[in-house]
């Protein structure tokens, strides 16, 4: 028999979430697509190892209940997202403060995951209220070796005054309200040049807004587009900080999982692209009407001569262990005073009780940028300082460096980079949108959008470019 003129209507190289979405949109619109991934397993950068029942993200992305494309990502209907405590726990001059809760704020998806939110959102301190009796360990006895400063409680620390605070929950409020398409109107600037002519003091610019950023878009200098800040900062004030249940690579996962049997193949290295065939290493060529190259921002380059390689932000992420938790919940903690290399951490446990074996906890801290020479002694430091308790007995589960975590976006930057190079040759991923989950989804949808109208079936696909972060929340 003569073989085919294809194998495949479409063939997608990377099986990270940029792929596996788009795969999902083109198998819908009743394309025949094969998925090939290099590595043993699919997920890319969102990628859990399992420690003695632990189960450990190696980079520790945060996403929100308001990024729209986790409701309209097909796949992705079982996704339970777990909230942080409303707003953030700020650590300034050894007090903690709740800082950024949003009252109505979108909660988690799914029965279990709404139950949560509501228990969450009923336990926290009021934004602006000292904590509760209780609320705060007390200090213990310093182990041997160990620092721990007792944590102490100052109103309006480190925010400023009552007014300052009303004024940031304002601004807070009229940006959640705010078109996105208005957002990515406002004049481009570095995100912390940007930050000073917001008209808020400069107190909670340097306590609150700037530890923020560098959280959210893993750049502790803040070099990157305020308009990718405005966008950041738009989701959390619309939405919630959270995790997905069980790990970061449940997402990629549940997304392959729910594909036609067949479609994805890992251990299948890719060695060159055209518009109708892609050979590998050990599998031969596979023919086809379209070509996606879905893979990292390198790798993509390596594929498609000419395409711009970004600069990236490294991330190094610490999970430890410990029989006795910090008292501080389900709360992001952030260091105002930037006084060591921890951006931001938290009891994931607390988050998320299925990262950790039953009567255990999980403490995870991400450092950004380069990390000090002996990072976990730098970090246990620190961590003795934002939580007051001692940390020298902690067991350190894994020290996961990425080196090449998150695609820069130095102002200026397009968030509508290319997805269609030219017809049957296409390429997404978070280095062409914004570098968070939503934007590998939404490069994903305008990709797939993109192959469809070249293919002649593009009224499968409802919009061919959606708002980035339309504020369409979960439902609390």
């Amino acid at each position: 028999m003569l073989e085919p003129a294809y194998q495949a209507d479409v063939v997608i190289v990377g099986a990270g979430v940029a792929g596996l979405s788009a795969a999902h949109r083109l198998t819908g619109a009743g394309l025949t697509t094969t998925v090939l991934e290099a590595a043993p397993c699919v997920g890319g950068r969102m990628a859990t190892e399992k420690v003695d029942g632990f189960r450990l993200d190696r980079i520790g992305q945060l996403l929100s209940t308001a990024y729209p494309e986790l409701t309209l990502s097909p796949g992705l209907d079982a996704l339970v997202l777990r909230p942080f405590a409303p707003g953030v726990l700020l650590h300034s001059d050894g007090s903690r403060h709740r800082a950024g809760a949003q009252p109505g704020a979108g909660g988690a998806r799914s029965a279990r995951g709404a139950l949560h939110a509501v228990r969450a959102l009923a336990s926290a301190p009021r934004p602006g209220a000292l904590p509760r009796p209780g609320g705060l360990s007390k200090p213990r006895a310093a182990a041997p070796g160990a620092v721990a400063v007792p944590p102490r409680v100052r109103a309006g620390a480190p925010l400023g005054t009552a007014v300052d605070q009303a004024r940031l929950g304002a601004a807070l409020t009229r940006l959640a309200a705010t078109p996105v398409e208005h957002l990515l109107r406002r004049p481009e600037a570095p995100a912390a040049q940007a930050l000073a002519a917001r008209g808020l003091p400069a107190r909670t610019i340097d306590g609150f807004l700037r530890p923020l950023l560098a959280a959210l878009l893993c750049d502790p200098a803040l070099t990157t587009s305020s308009r990718c800040a405005d966008l950041a900062l738009h989701a959390f004030a619309a939405g919630r900080l959270c995790l997905p249940e069980g790990g970061a690579d449940v997402l990629p996962e549940l997304l392959a999982r729910t594909l036609p049997a067949g479609t994805v193949h890992t251990g299948v290295r890719v060695t060159s692209v055209s518009t109708t065939e892609v050979a590998t290493a050990e599998h031969g060529v596979f023919r086809c009407r379209a070509v996606l190259v879905a893979t990292d921002a390198r790798t993509a380059a390596e594929l498609l001569p000419g395409l711009r390689v970004p600069g990236f932000h490294p991330v190094t992420v610490l999970h430890h262990t410990t029989d006795e938790p910090p008292a501080t919940g389900a709360s992001l903690v952030l260091d105002a005073d930037r006084g060591g290399p921890v951006a931001h951490t938290a009891v994931v446990s607390e988050v998320d009780p299925s990262r950790a074996p039953a009567g255990r906890t999980l403490i995870s801290s991400t450092v950004l940028g380069p990390p000090p020479a002996g990072v976990d002694t730098a970090v246990r430091i620190h961590l003795a300082r934002l939580y007051g308790v001692p940390t020298a007995r902690w067991e350190t589960l894994a020290v996961h460096h990425t080196p090449e975590a998150v695609p820069a976006m130095p102002a200026p930057h397009d968030l509508r980079r290319p997805v269609r190079l030219l017809a049957g040759l296409y390429v997404c991923g978070d280095h062409r949108d914004s570098s968070t989950v939503q934007g590998a989804l939404h490069s994903a949808h305008r990709a797939a959008a993109a192959i469809l109208t070249d293919l002649g079936a593009a009224g499968s696909l409802h919009s061919a470019d959606p708002a980035p972060t339309a504020p369409r929340q979960a439902a609390a």
